[in-house]
């Protein structure tokens, strides 16, 4: 005697089965194409229309927001349903990106007292410190429009008659650093105005990248350790920023004991 085949327990297994993947099937579908807009969402847009164009939004305009909202829901929702965010640098990368920002936030949550500024603005005082400053004035010697420039500098130590060639920037300069000399005139300069003692007298020549100069230096402000009030906002920020380079790097070495990576065997090289 035949049994038939609908009283099969294999059968009715695949059947049951393929019913519970319809069913479950269908209430992901409907979960899926379920857009909540709570009223905090319309506030914040609300909120980010009126920031942006210094007034509320009208009715209209707050309905194109909504609308917008919406459409960019839809859009994401079937991105990730399609699985356009698999294998997508830029996506991986932004991905990356809100996660350490997320625990930066979280490390500079709270503003720190004035007793661990103070201590961080001594702790790091390399960072704080001014560095020596020159006042000083010039006359320039073109090298391009004649060619004993340098000799024609070198009389002009002595011989205040000799003006100079006209020069695209300053003549004279309060309170540079060798540094922003540096920038302005070359490093060589820079090292030479650096050299100088501030009596008043025209030393040189020295060379820039522009020529050659006679230089007066008048002033020399030495180094020093600026004050926590004069930088407190700026040891503020320092602080914050060391915080979430700290954070980051002990959010990372948690995470990084949760995983075993294996790297690929070494390839032997052709022959």
């Amino acid at each position: 005697m035949r049994t038939r085949w609908y009283r099969d327990p294999l059968v009715a297994f695949l059947i049951l089965g393929a019913l519970l993947f319809v069913i479950v099937g269908d209430l992901d579908e409907d979960a899926q194409s379920t857009i909540d807009v709570r009223s905090q969402d319309v506030a914040r847009l609300a909120q980010q229309w009126a920031m942006q164009m210094q007034r509320e939004p009208n009715a209209r305009e707050l309905q194109g927001l909504l609308d917008q909202y919406i459409k960019e829901e839809i859009y994401y929702r079937e991105a990730l349903r399609l699985g356009l965010d698999e294998n997508d640098t830029i996506v991986r990368r932004r991905m990356v990106q809100k996660l350490t920002f997320l625990t930066e936030d979280l490390a500079v949550s709270d503003v720190p007292d004035q007793t661990v500024l103070k201590q961080f603005h001594l702790d790091n005082s390399d960072n704080y410190t001014e560095p020596k400053r020159y006042s000083f004035q010039h006359r320039y010697f073109s090298a391009d429009r004649r060619d004993d420039a340098e000799q024609i500098a070198e009389r002009a130590i002595t011989d205040a008659a000799i003006a100079g060639d006209p020069f695209m920037l300053q003549k004279q300069y309060a309170q540079r650093s060798q540094r922003e000399i540096g920038d302005l005139f070359g490093r060589e300069f820079a090292a030479g105005v650096a050299n100088l003692q501030a009596d008043e007298q025209w030393r040189g020549p020295l060379r820039s990248a522009y020529g050659w100069h006679v230089v007066r230096v008048s002033k020399v402000l030495p180094s020093r350790m600026l004050t926590f009030d004069e930088v407190q906002d700026r040891v503020l920020a320092d602080w914050q920023q060391t915080q979430r380079k700290l954070a980051n790097t002990d959010y990372y070495r948690s995470l990084s004991d949760r995983y075993n990576v294996r790297m690929p065997e070494p390839t032997e090289p052709a022959p």
